[in-house]
């Protein structure tokens, strides 16, 4: 891509579909590792989703629940993912199409699309009860810092939060300062994150400690019981979820790594510039899962450490109090408005990433529907900035009515859990597409086979819950 074209890119990105591949869109990929570096981004923007609604309430739920003796699931449910995601980004560099139009490629199929199209629209329904959860976070720790019109967390301030909240968001994206909500969201999660880590590490110098034989026994590979729903919910919601590698595509081809490798004309020329993106992509992968792994594994061991011998397990509203035990408790009166400044960070900054991918999910869907073009780019756009109004509405209501964060959050995890198995079956269909070339060796083939069949069982598992047939 010429300078001229970025530069005019750069001051409106909307001359350029970064959906639609075209020969004047190509550009040279970055050649050294400390050169792709520069490209990175659809990795970060899913780190900001993910570091949310997992690793804030559910992994430190299910570590003050179970303690340290599923600390081994945390390292699993993080990495095991990694693979079928680069995997589905891969074939969505290569082919310039997003997940759900490869989705709707496997069959048994209709004219207006596949049965994961119509297995991931009940799959977001399931959703809204976690993004609901999410928002309730949100308000919930504003409402504690803040309370308005009545006292912390009742109803009153509740509303007022969430109302506040909601128009912020909506204002945010409609106004177009997207991308300065996203720089800021994802400086607050950094700032979260480094404290959080800096936490779990100094444990062992506050009444709190633990030592070598906690983490020993956490990678015991057991489940304890009663841990089990728990646990399913974490690995669904922990690391890369199913629609957080449907999602990852999209900010795949928004970034350029498809634009920028240009449609298959069957040249060398091309074929060696699509390596290069893959290559900037899989380190995109590594560093967003090096992130994930890290917030992961610092809330788990903290509600282990901390909530865990108390006693204490994050329910209903009271699950920001709760959570913010972990900080009060080793830091004093500072660590509770350390704790509440934070969450609602991470919380709003996933709800920004949410609001932002979810809408274009739902068009997309709408399109391969049959409703309308994909192509047509003034109806698109229009369609995702209704969407990104009404959604976000929807889910909130979902928290008023039900207003227990961490079951809602839950939910979402469980039916993320089974869409998994949906994504995996999609990765192996399509993967034939993929020109031999552009396949790793045989490791590589281990790990998307390990990848797949851990994520096939845990999925089966969830999907047998829900008609109530147990295995344990």
């Amino acid at each position: 891509m010429s300078h001229a074209t970025e530069d005019r890119t750069a001051v409106n990105p909307h001359l350029i579909d970064p959906y639609e591949l075209r020969p004047e869109d190509v550009q040279e990929p970055p050649r050294s590792f400390r050169g792709r570096f520069r490209y990175l981004g659809p990795g970060l923007i899913l780190s900001a989703a993910v570091v949310g609604s997992g690793e804030l309430i559910a992994t430190t739920a299910l570590g003050a629940q179970a303690g340290f003796v599923l600390l081994w699931l945390v390292i699993i449910s993080t990495g095991v993912k990694v693979w079928v995601q680069m995997e589905l980004a891969q074939w969505s560099i290569l082919s310039g199409k997003t997940a759900l139009e490869g989705y709707s490629q496997v069959g048994p199929r209709t004219s207006r699309g596949g049965w994961i199209n119509f297995l991931w629209i009940l799959m977001d329904f399931a959703k809204i009860l976690q993004r609901g959860g999410i928002i309730g976070g949100a308000v919930a720790a504003a409402s504690i810092m803040f309370p308005v019109g009545s006292e912390p967390l009742e109803r009153p301030s509740l509303v007022f939060w969430t109302v506040i909240i909601m128009a912020s968001v909506i204002t945010l994206l409609i106004s177009g300062k997207y991308s300065v909500v996203e720089r800021a969201a994802f400086v607050a999660i950094v700032i979260f994150t480094l404290i959080t880590l800096a936490l779990a590490l100094g444990l062992p110098f506050t009444p709190y400690a633990y030592g070598g034989s906690e983490l020993a026994s956490g990678l015991s590979f057991a489940i304890p019981a009663g841990a089990l729903g728990f646990a399913v919910a974490m690995f669904g919601l922990t690391g890369v979820g199913s629609d957080e590698m449907t999602t990852y595509t999209y900010w795949c081809l928004e970034k350029g790594y498809a634009r920028w490798t240009g449609p298959d004309d069957g040249t060398e020329e091309r074929a060696q510039r699509a390596e290069g993106w893959i290559k900037v992509m899989r380190l995109d992968v590594l560093v967003s899962w090096i992130i994930c792994t890290l917030c992961t594994l610092s809330f788990y061991v903290i509600g282990a450490a901390v909530l865990h011998p108390q006693g204490l397990v994050p329910e209903g509203n009271d699950m920001i109090v709760t959570l913010s035990r972990m900080y009060t408790d080793t830091m004093g009166p500072a660590g509770h408005w350390i704790f509440l400044i934070g969450a609602f960070g991470v919380l709003y900054s996933t709800l920004i990433a949410s609001t932002a991918s979810v809408p274009r999910l739902w068009t997309n869907t709408l399109s391969i529907l049959g409703f309308f073009d994909w192509k047509d780019v003034a109806k698109r756009r229009k369609i995702i900035s209704i969407l990104t109004v009404v959604m976000p509405l929807i889910w909130a209501a979902s928290f008023l009515v039900i207003e227990s964060p961490v079951i809602m959050v839950m939910i979402g995890g469980v039916a993320s859990a089974v869409f998994l198995v949906a994504v995996v079956i999609a990765v192996w269909v399509l993967r034939p597409q993929v020109d031999r070339r552009f396949r790793r060796g045989s490791i590589w083939t281990v790990l998307l086979v390990l990848s797949s069949a851990a994520i096939a069982s845990i999925g089966i598992y969830s999907g047998l819950g829900v008609f109530g047939i147990g295995l344990d």
